[in-house]
């Protein structure tokens, strides 16, 4: 099956090229529909895995994103959009599933949700992976290097599903090959604060404080539709470097 993946210098996006070196990994400016067309004209691949945003640049996620999911339907190719558990505001009380309605709260969370919303247009048939805060890889993620600066501080009511990028890279890939679209959540199965994240990692106490009220709060996924459907694991956090932590000592 040819895979292209978008983002492969990113995080999750290089752990799905050391696990299918086979994947191209062209880059491209994805605001550039022209450019994004051809490119895909060119690969014709069976499979796009898209994985290219940024934080601070809503156009890459919006437009971006839009023109990745037109230029995959051009060609035939079953597309993956990765998305965010920012989409929610984390007010419902209670872990999300995937038909809760949007509500972001941030100007990037805005930016993600209203990629859900061009990519269903563009390419209906996509499947759009809402995931959490990505750490495990082979390189510390931002979220494991910000846990050791003893000048950071982390909230302990903005909880969050942390997902080992491993797990997330191997069910992305059992994926592709299924037959699902929409909204799909894939996370870790431990729902957790940033600072009980942060101590995981660290192996000490950090800074904490309440989150400002401006903040997403408990954005905690439900993925129990997405563990039916795959034979890897979505392990916990606190299984993961619970399982670190014995190893070391």
């Amino acid at each position: 099956m040819r895979l292209h993946v978008t983002g492969a210098t990113g995080y999750l996006g290089s752990e799905l090229s050391r696990l299918r070196p086979d994947a191209t990994t062209e880059r491209v400016e994805v605001r550039n529909a022209a450019a994004v067309a051809r490119l895909l004209e060119r690969l014709r691949p069976a499979v796009v895995i898209h994985t290219a945003y940024r934080q601070d640049e809503d156009a890459v996620n919006t437009d971006g994103s839009e023109n990745v999911a037109r230029a995959a339907a051009a060609v035939g190719a079953r597309l993956v959009h990765l998305s965010t558990d920012v989409v929610f505001d984390g007010r419902k009380g209670a872990p999300y599933v995937e038909d809760d309605p949007l509500s972001p709260v941030t100007g990037y969370g805005r930016a993600k949700a209203e990629a859900e919303l061009r990519v269903r247009a563009a390419c209906p048939e996509a499947l759009i992976v809402r995931t959490s805060l990505l750490y495990g890889g082979a390189q510390p993620s931002k979220h494991e290097l910000a846990a050791h600066d003893p000048e950071f501080t982390f909230y302990t009511n903005e909880v969050r599903s942390p997902v080992h990028v491993g797990d997330l890279a191997h069910g992305l890939l059992e994926l592709v090959a299924q037959d699902v679209q929409g909204p799909l959540h894939v996370a870790g199965a431990d729902a957790v604060s940033r600072a009980d994240l942060a101590e995981l990692i660290r192996g000490a106490p950090v800074r904490r404080a309440p989150a400002p009220e401006t903040r997403p709060l408990d954005c905690s996924l439900d993925s129990s539709r997405a563990q039916g459907l795959l034979a890897t694991r979505l392990r916990g956090v606190r299984e993961v470097l619970g399982r670190r932590s014995d190893a070391a000592q």
